[in-house]
Order: C-alpha cells, then structure tokens, then sequence
C-alpha cells in the first residue's frame, strides 16, 4: 500500500522491485497485491464517492451538481482511520491488483533498466514514453 500520487507510485516500483529481485516466489505463487487508494474524496451533503484520478473526479462533480466539497489526499497519511478503511483495507470495498509476471526476462529488463545504475538507458526511456503519461500529479 502506497501513496495514490506520483510518489507513492515511486515507491511502489521500488517495493515491486525488491519482491521481483529477492523473493519472486511471493509474485510466482500470486500471493502480492497492490491496493489502490484513492486520490480524492467528492462530497455534497451525506453523499461521499472516491475518486482514483483527475478524471474520475471530474466526472463526480459534474454529477453531483452544487455545493461539491473536493478533497485532495496527500498520502495515505491525509486519511482518518475510517477512510482508510472504507476505501483501501476493507474486503467488501477495497481495490487490489494482484501482481503478476507475464515475461519474467521482459520484467528483469526493464527493472534493471528503471532501478539499475545505468542512467542513459532511463533517460531514454523517459525521453520515448514521457507523451504517454495520462496521470501525472500536478
């Protein structure tokens, strides 16, 4: 469980990273989820809905009409306790993405190109990839 913004989305390749390097079984065995926290709370009177990104966000407001109340989370650490629940622990309401390999020498290529100390190889990745971006903090 990590962060919903680009930091935690940092630091979760950074835990994938050591699960796929020093204990793959954990992935091979399907036995490593990731969980999806939200990044925004919308809200008008009781109503409260979760948003996982900019565009689902906007999509509740425009919905939810008047009075919308929008809530940012910074991290994981924004939330109180019966949010965290409601939205990225509970089993009746959570989201988890089982992690999964599919290629396990594509996988090793580009961990040890995104993690490794070869900077070159990054940039150019950064530099061929960086117009795909659609969720990028502001």
């Amino acid at each position: 469980m990590t962060d919903a913004d680009v930091d935690g989305a940092h630091i979760r390749t950074l835990l994938l990273t050591f699960f796929f390097r020093h204990m793959p079984q954990v992935i091979e065995n399907g036995f490593l989820y990731i969980a999806q926290p939200p990044l925004f709370r919308v809200s008008t009177g009781k109503q409260t809905f979760y948003a996982q990104s900019e565009a689902e966000r906007d999509v509740l407001t425009k919905k939810m009409g008047k009075n919308v109340s929008v809530q940012r989370f910074k991290g994981l650490g924004e939330m109180n306790a019966d949010q965290l629940w409601d939205t990225t622990m509970n089993p009746e309401s959570r989201t988890l993405l089982r992690a999964e390999v599919e290629d396990a020498a594509e996988a090793d290529a580009i961990f040890t190109m995104l993690m490794g100390e070869r900077v070159e190889p990054r940039k150019d990745f950064i530099k061929s990839e960086a117009r795909k971006v659609q969720n990028l903090d502001v």
